[in-house]
């Protein structure tokens, strides 16, 4: 047995990388195992119709993303989608959000697709093995998570209400079962069952292709059998930042997260902080503002995500960018093993489009209608383009240190991230510290742009509304991370914002 290490969203999923792990597998085949179970058993936080990025460092080699993000509908389909396949959803979460649900929400789905790339190239347990703590947590059912049951609090009915087995499955004569309920989805274990048995291809070519496929056309949707049979995840070399003796390895473009965290880590680095004083977190602040404004005004509607994201690390690093300040539902999974190898995991369904076809048990995700990310909307490019992503699962790797870090949040994504790697690699705090660590995050999701700070830190004087929450909260990510040293070993540590799972299995040599 190797020795690995695992962050991940529940205990549940922990268990099921400690299962992997037992089988011989590596930091990959646990991660992708926990990955699993969370985007299954996580219903309207993750589904597995979403999209993923997997970001792997293997000693030795040049870290590789693994691009397995959400595409645009509507290969081979002429005309546009009926104005009856999706409906506008307004929700308080989050403070309120607007987005579209509905089968013409429904983007191509890349997370499998992913699961398998990285299996496939990296794995070293079987594929049936990193499926079946899901396959048998499906069927004999699994508690609604805190996080779930929050979200679903706010979308049960107006999003999850759409489709008869899943509004069945999240309630109890009409009433949105309690947190830690027993959830039973109809059909999802069997459809897990044929995946584990014939690969991916059973669900973008076999007969949950053709499930998925006809539910969204009788409902006037894009998305075509071309669009399942078609897609393929792209291995890309993954976005390289340094920070100090530390290199970064992150999402590249055409997803904007990685960038955006590069920037700020970048700008940061100019003037490295020795604590979270008043003055670092003024420079906090600044950084967050310039680094978001400029998302906004050039890299969510751009033509070229590749060269203007060039273009902002190199504003940042030079000091332009903060000069140019003039004034949806994410999981995550980390592992290293002893071979320092590490993996990092995010996923996304968008706040969910309600749908789900017919004897599938599977939730499609509502990537096209999640209006804060895809700013084109329903018009969101020619079919197969990616949509825009703020996932940035990252490795970190300093000499014979590995560290797998990232966290769910939605726009909160990079900001918190950027405080974990300053908190852990600038300031030296251990993992569990550093994940703890009160956060601020600049808020330009709204009409007016706001900061939200939690207790703890030193705010300065801003010319911006401040909202302090005084105990630490999820709305500020879940950061997960794994860390091994070859000279001092394993450390794993999981965000108290959000309910974590951790495990950290020794070496068990072979007898």
């Amino acid at each position: 047995m190797k020795g690995v290490a695992v962050a991940t969203t529940s205990k549940l999923a922990a268990s099921a990388a400690r299962e992997v792990a037992g089988r011989g597998g590596n930091a990959v085949d646990c991660a992708l195992a926990a990955s699993l179970l969370t985007m299954n058993t996580e219903p309207g936080v993750c589904a597995l119709a979403g999209g993923a990025y997997i970001t792997i460092w293997q000693a030795g080699e040049q870290p590789v993303t693994i691009d397995g993000n959400v595409a645009v509908p509507g290969l081979g389909r002429d005309g546009g989608i009926s104005p009856d396949s999706v409906e506008q959803v307004s929700m308080a979460y989050g403070g309120g959000i607007r987005t579209l649900v509905g089968a013409g929400s429904v983007g191509v789905p890349g997370s499998l697709a992913a699961v398998e790339a990285a299996w496939q190239h990296y794995g070293k347990a079987a594929w049936a093995d990193i499926f079946e703590p899901s396959v048998r947590a499906t069927r004999e059912g699994f508690p609604l998570s805190s996080a779930a049951r929050y979200y679903l609090g706010y979308s049960g009915t107006s999003v999850y209400g759409r489709s008869a087995d899943g509004f069945g499955a999240l309630h109890d004569s009409g009433r949105l079962l309690d947190k830690g309920s027993r959830i039973v989805v109809p059909h999802l274990s069997n459809s897990l069952a044929m995946i584990a048995s014939g690969g991916a291809g059973v669900f973008y070519e076999g007969e949950l292709a053709t499930r998925i496929v006809t539910h969204c056309e009788q409902r006037g949707a894009s998305l075509t059998h071309r669009d399942l049979a078609e897609y393929a995840a792209i291995a890309r070399p993954a976005l390289q930042i340094a920070l100090g003796d530390w290199r970064i390895a992150t999402n590249p473009p055409p997803a904007v997260g990685g960038t955006v965290l590069g920037a700020m880590l970048a700008a940061f680095a100019r003037e490295p902080v020795s604590a979270w004083d008043e003055a670092a977190v003024r420079q906090l602040i600044d950084v967050q503002r310039a680094a978001l404004d400029y998302r906004r005004l050039h890299l969510d509607l751009s033509d070229d995500v590749a060269a203007d994201s060039e273009r902002m690390l190199d504003d940042a690093g030079s000091g332009r960018l903060l000069s140019r300040w003039a004034s949806a539902s994410t999981v995550h999974t980390s592992a290293v093993d002893e071979d320092g190898l590490g993996c990092s995991i995010t996923a996304s369904s968008g706040y969910g489009s309600g749908e789900m076809p017919e004897g599938t048990g599977l939730w499609l995700n509502n990537c096209i209608g999640e209006l804060e990310l895809n700013r084109r909307g329903l018009d969101a490019g020619p079919p197969g383009r990616r949509l825009p992503s703020n996932m940035a699962p990252s490795v970190a790797r300093c000499r014979e240190r590995v560290i797998a870090v990232g966290t769910p949040g939605a726009d909160r994504i990079t900001t918190a991230l950027h405080q974990f790697l300053v908190n852990a690699l600038q300031l030296a705090m251990p993992l569990d510290r550093a994940c703890a660590h009160p956060r601020a995050h600049v808020d330009t999701s709204g009409d007016e742009v706001r900061l939200m700070a939690e207790a703890g830190l030193p705010l300065p004087e801003t010319d911006l509304p401040v909202k302090v929450f005084e105990t630490p909260s999820m709305y500020f990510g879940g950061v997960g991370a794994a860390q091994f040293d070859a000279a001092a070993g394993f450390t794993v540590a999981a965000d108290p914002r959000r309910e974590g799972g951790t495990v950290l299995v020794e070496r068990h040599p072979a007898l």
